[in-house]
This record gives structure tokens, sequence and C-alpha cells, in this order.
């Protein structure tokens, strides 16, 4: 491999286990050059342009002879060794990149633009990953070891880890980051094709009628670009309390309280979970409350809170369709220390969810609203959903894409009066159901 291959990492080779001691090399005579205590008190930036002019001069006092391009990738990518993550520092650059995910030392794949792909890079070594690995967890107080081989953290900058090192990872250490693109509007979502006009006039109508909305899908659907856009159409005078396991929601309104679980400490203390916070926000007098994923026993305390007078609360759960979602919400409330029938539950949920918004990711990684569903049963009745609004795909075309249209259907009376008396149109597109066009709802136990 030619030496500008080895430094310049082209895209169609990368790095192999002789870059990586050569970077190696270079960064360890890069510390030996250095103050520590003095680089430590310089901002980011300084440091950056600190460490690049040394390493500047020890490869021009020891070699080799490098183009201007061949020094300045070697140069990048030692102090990206030194100062940054790696070969991991361009890839959290890249902003078309959303996921990167770390399969032991030589594998690194990265979502863009839904689709996952694996990249031509790789570590040098074990050691050089779990060195990787141990310097983003110290930045938020955590460790990885073989007695706490796995960790769940947020980074400063946004981004949410997740480490799982051997014994319990039988393929390497695993590294996996999820970046959050930029808050989207339900206007923008449109030009994506994730929804249309008549679907953004009825969930703005139902948001701003303070219906309890549930948006459901699987992981990687858009579950949290969807809440936040929602969010948006909440009006700007209303108290909102967010609640999220890693904060990723971005809400504009100026009365807006965010709160963010906490996991333990390294002595396994400290620990504040998503339903401690729920049962706090009640006492903080919230109009709206917005959780960013139930997955555990706090559901219970959601879906009180949303019987009980903090209606037009939203939430986000995993799950693969509507009716999954509710089976879904009731066995998470079920996870509760408190002891509550199966059956009161069941009207628990009846009562406090209005509306179900379901989010597929299809074949060619677009996501798309694909149902929204609305809850028509009461009490102790079988679950029963209305569809009034669903996207039928189409098998996918040669260009590659996944084709298809939305259908609508007719609210429910009761729906639409809710409307208007929160003075929100009806769509045209819907209109309002029939006695019997009302009895076409589907049931699940």
């Amino acid at each position: 491999m030619s030496l500008r291959a080895r430094i310049a990492v082209p895209e169609e080779t990368g790095p192999g286990r002789e870059d990586g001691h050569l970077v190696a090399s270079y960064r360890a005579k890069l510390l030996e050059e250095i103050d520590l205590a003095e680089m430590s008190a310089l901002a980011a930036a300084e440091r950056r342009a600190r460490l690049e002019r040394v390493l500047g001069h020890i490869i021009s006092r020891e070699g080799p002879v490098l183009s201007t391009s061949e020094r300045a990738g070697l140069i990048r990518r030692v102090v990206d060794e030194a100062l940054g993550l790696g070969i991991l520092e361009p890839l959290l650059e890249d902003a078309s990149i959303t996921e990167i995910m770390v399969n032991g030392p030589d594998q690194i794949f990265v979502e863009r633009g839904g689709r996952v792909e694996q990249l031509p890079l790789r570590f040098a070594s074990h050691e050089q990953l779990m060195q990787t690995i141990e310097r983003i967890v110290s930045t938020v107080n955590r460790r990885v070891d073989e007695s706490n081989p796995m960790v769940d953290a947020r980074l400063p900058s946004g981004e949410r880890v997740n480490v799982i090192i051997p014994p319990l990872s039988l393929t390497g250490a695993t590294l996996t980051i999820r970046r959050f693109p930029r808050s989207f509007t339900l206007q923008e979502m449109i030009t994506f094709g994730s929804l249309d006009e008549h679907m953004l006039l009825l969930l703005a109508g139902l948001v701003q009628a303070r219906f309890n909305i549930i948006v459901s899908g699987a992981t990687g659907t858009g579950k949290t670009t969807l809440l936040n856009a929602l969010s948006g159409l909440i009006p700007p005078h209303e108290r909102i309390i967010t609640i999220e396991d890693s904060a990723e929601l971005q809400l504009q309104q100026a009365h807006v309280i965010r709160l963010e679980a906490r996991p333990p400490n390294v002595e396994g203390k400290g620990h504040i979970s998503i339903r401690d916070l729920v049962r706090n926000s009640l006492r903080m007098r919230p109009d709206r409350i917005v959780v960013g994923e139930v997955r555990g026993g706090e559901s219970l305390d959601m879906l009180q809170a949303m019987s009980t007078g903090h209606d037009g609360s939203l939430a986000t759960v995993h799950a693969n369709s509507a009716e999954d979602a509710l089976m879904r919400l009731q066995t998470l409330a079920s996870m509760s220390e408190v002891e509550v029938p199966f059956e009161a539950l069941h009207d628990q949920i009846n009562s406090a969810v209005d509306v179900i918004v379901q989010l597929t990711r299809h074949a060619d990684g677009a996501r798309k609203i694909t149902e929204i569903a609305l809850l028509e049963s009461h009490g102790r009745d079988p679950y029963r959903i209305t569809t009034v609004c669903r996207f039928d795909a189409r098998p996918m075309a040669a260009d590659g894409l996944i084709h298809g249209r939305f259908h609508y259907f007719p609210l429910p009376r009761r729906v639409a009066d809710r409307l208007y008396l929160a003075n929100q149109p009806v769509p045209q597109a819907y209109g309002v159901a029939s006695s019997a066009e009302q009895l076409a709802v589907r049931h699940t136990n």
C-alpha cells in the first residue's frame, strides 16, 4: 500500500493495521513533546491548532517527505487520535450520517438517508477501539469494564451512545452512536413524503383540540422527529414539561421545562427513572406532558395523567401497528410495582388514549406516517380502532423507491364535534362518518 493510500484513507480502500500503527507512532511522538497541563488550559480550537503545529514540526524534522495533501491527511488523523475519537471523528462531522455502528475493531457501519452501509474503515486493534470507547464514556463520568460491560449514555453534544463489551458481546467491543438530525416542522416533513397536507391539517386540529396522542413505530422510524414536530403545534402560552431518557426534543415554545432521567453513577447510586419524573411532573402544574418514550412502569403514570385532566399530552412507544401499540401500553403499565388488574389497565387505556399515529420505515429508507387511528372504545369494551388515514404502499419501483398513496376516511361524529368545540375545522378530505360508517371499526382484545 502506498504512503498516500495509508495517510489519506481514500474511501475505496480505507486504513489497515499498518496505517493504524503509523498513526499510533506519530501520536506517541506528539504526546512526548507537548505539555498536557498547558494543553488542558486551552480552548478546544486552540488546543487542536497547537497540536497541529507541533506535529507539523515533528514531521518536518523526522520525515518522511510528503506532499501537501499527504501531510494534511496524516496531521488530521494523528490529532483526531490524540484529541478526538480517531477514525470516528470525520464520521461525527458528516451531517448526512445519523447512526454509527462499530461491531468490533474490523467493522464500521453507518446509516445515511435511512440506509445502512459498511465503510472501508477499521481500528488498528481491539485496544485502540477500547481506548476510544473509554474516552467517550469518560466524558459523561461513566466507566466500562468487565464488571460494568454495558453503558447507555448521552454525550454533551447530544449524541446517544450505547456500549457493550465482552463477555456480553461475542463479536468484540460494540459501540453505537445515534446522532439526531435537526428538528423538522410538519411542513418540512411533507416535502420528504412522510405525510401530506390533509394529514397535517388533521394532526394540527387534534393537537390544538387537546387529544392525547401516542406516536407508535419500530426503532428508527422517526418517532422522536415526529413527536418534536407535533409539539410545535402546541400553543405558545401553555406550560409544557418534556420527560426523556436521553434529551432529544427541541421545543421552540417559551414555557418549556425539560426533564431527563439519570442513570446510576459508578457506585450504582443516584438513579432517577422516567417514572420518577412523570410522577414529579404532575406536581409542576403542566398544561401538557410530553414523554419521549414510554418503555416501562411509567406508562401507568402517564395513562393516569392523560385521563385525569392532563389532556393534550404526547408520548411515543415501540410498536409495529396501532393495535400493537395498545397491547404494548397495557403490558408496560403492568410492569409497574403497583399491582393493577389487567382489566383495570384496559379501562385506563380506553379512557386515556385518543389517537395513535403509526410510523413505518420502508425498504427504501423512507419514513412515513402509515396510519392515523382513533381509539373509539370505552370502559371494559374490547379495543375498537377507527382508521381515518392510511398509506397504501406499492411494490418497490425500478428507481428503488417505495411509492403509494394516502387514503382518508370519515371522522367519527364524536371527534368532529370535539374539533368543532375547539374551533378546529374538519378537513374536507375526511368528512364526518354516517351511522353505518361508524360501525366499521376494528376490534382487538
